[in-house]
């Protein structure tokens, strides 16, 4: 069939493209470092991003990728957030090393479906990455395995759907064949569950309205031991979930994992601990403490593209029970079927279809090692005492909560309403981006350091910030 002249332009005009491809990579590594390099002093956020239309026509014919690329240098650049830059504090947002850059790069011209290991080395790639995560994170490598999500979000929705099927198997109930409705009850305990659990909850069809609430110790986003013991002693459940902390969103705050690990052994139930970014403070020999006891969990949530600074999106699920959880997730489909060694990542999680994102994450351990990804993590945490003891003894703020790791929560000495106004000046610098909290009722400012980027020279620059808007 003869083709019309608009189909040959176009399909010529790939073609172009990849007879260009270095000229290509090589704008675009130009616009990407121009990009970085500006993060150090680029606004922080970008307050006004009418100027880009997202009603405007679909191109009827494209203009090949060095036009795309000005279109998004001048277009769409000028106005995103610079989450990459040491002095966005918002969320736990982690920057991007060079190398993980360069291996999601790779891994988009790559462009492998990493779901398994034929005739690929995705998989071996992903399991070494696994290996790696439970080495920095101080834990027996051949007591878990798991796969890398797209995020907390969906490692956290493996552990509910993993643990309600172990938790049915304990009792001859196969939730996985005969669904939710076969099981009795399932009862949640927790007392700072992270607002990804709720929503998986709601997910994985258990509800957000049935989790039995754990009191908190006194002054502390961590879970009352006591409080637990009495409520599983007291539960008439057969299926139980304690989902513990390593990290609390807030005041970074660690459950007491060692006792909650006795308890769950003791009532037989499963014990997942979200370590959302805290399972790396591992990496600080002053903080490894805090997570005595995780390598007893049942399953563990863990995020790359926090404090490893990965490119998003980079999540982490650990079971011991790797099993049970292929089991709930298995695939079938003739032209899926393998017999090639190693693991069918297919059937560890939600996606069919896998980006190969354990490439960023190999490559940022592979270029910095321990004591690169050990360095992020003490200077984060020093960044953020810092910043606590400046708060604590400056006339116009009030520290809410003395930092256990990156997170400092801080407000003005006004009213709840004052303090709006605050937060919003501050971040209208253009220099600091900080979120919004409530803690203990009260309406506060988090400045998260989770960025590899941040210097000394930026708490200057952020403590310049706050004063200037007070």
């Amino acid at each position: 069939m003869q083709k019309s002249c608009r189909e040959v332009v176009q399909m010529n005009r790939k073609f172009d493209d990849l007879n260009e491809i270095g000229d290509i990579f090589a704008l675009t590594g130009e616009i990407a470092r121009e990009y970085l390099q500006a993060g150090e002093d680029a606004p922080v956020i970008c307050a006004d991003t009418s100027a880009f239309d997202p009603a405007a026509p679909l191109p009827a014919r494209g203009d090949g990728a060095i036009a795309a690329l000005d279109a998004l240098k001048t277009d769409i650049l000028p106005l995103v957030a610079t989450s990459t830059g040491p002095r966005y504090l918002g969320f736990v947002t982690g920057g991007a090393t060079p190398a993980a850059i360069v291996g999601d790069w790779m891994a988009s011209a790559i462009d492998q479906n990493a779901t398994g290991p034929d005739g690929t080395v995705t998989a071996a790639v992903e399991q070494q990455v696994i290996n790696w995560i439970c080495d920095l994170a101080g834990m027996p490598r051949g007591r878990f395995d798991g796969a890398l999500t797209t995020g907390a979000t969906a490692s956290n929705l493996l552990a509910v759907v993993t643990a309600r099927q172990w938790c049915g198997e304990q009792i001859g109930v196969d939730v996985d064949a005969d669904g939710a409705i076969a099981l009795p009850s399932f009862e949640i305990f927790s007392a700072t569950p992270h607002a990804s659990m709720i929503k998986d909850l709601s997910v994985a069809g258990v509800g957000r309205n049935n989790v039995t609430r754990i009191v908190t110790e006194p002054g502390t986003e961590a879970m009352h031991v006591h409080d637990l013991a009495n409520k599983l002693e007291n539960s008439t459940s057969k299926a139980k979930m304690v989902i513990a902390s390593a990290g609390t969103v807030n005041a970074t705050d660690f459950d007491d994992l060692v006792a909650i690990a006795d308890l769950c052994a003791a009532y037989g139930a499963w014990l997942h601990v979200d370590a959302a970014f805290g399972l790396f403070a591992a990496l600080d020999e002053r903080r490894v403490h805090l997570l005595a006891g995780i390598e007893r969990a049942d399953s563990i949530t863990s995020d790359g593209h926090k404090w490893l600074n990965v490119p998003y999106d980079c999540g982490i699920f650990l079971t011991r029970q790797i099993s049970v959880l292929e089991k709930c997730f298995r695939a079938f489909a003739p032209y899926l079927a393998s017999r090639a060694e190693g693991n069918s990542y297919i059937n560890r999680g939600v996606e069919n279809s896998r980006r190969f994102r354990a490439l960023p994450l190999w490559m940022a351990i592979k270029a910095y090692g321990r004591a690169g990804m050990a360095d992020i993590i003490r200077r984060n945490c020093d960044q953020a005492r810092d910043l606590a003891h400046w708060v604590a003894d400056h006339s116009g703020l009030v520290l809410l909560r003395d930092p256990q790791l990156n997170v400092v929560m801080f407000c003005g000495r006004g009213n709840d309403d004052a303090n709006r106004d605050l937060l919003d000046r501050i971040n209208g610098t253009g220099k600091v981006f900080l979120t919004p909290t409530i803690y203990n009722g009260r309406f506060g400012f988090r400045a998260a350091f989770s960025n590899w980027r941040t210097r000394d020279q930026d708490i200057e620059i952020i403590k310049d910030a706050i004063n200037s808007v007070l």
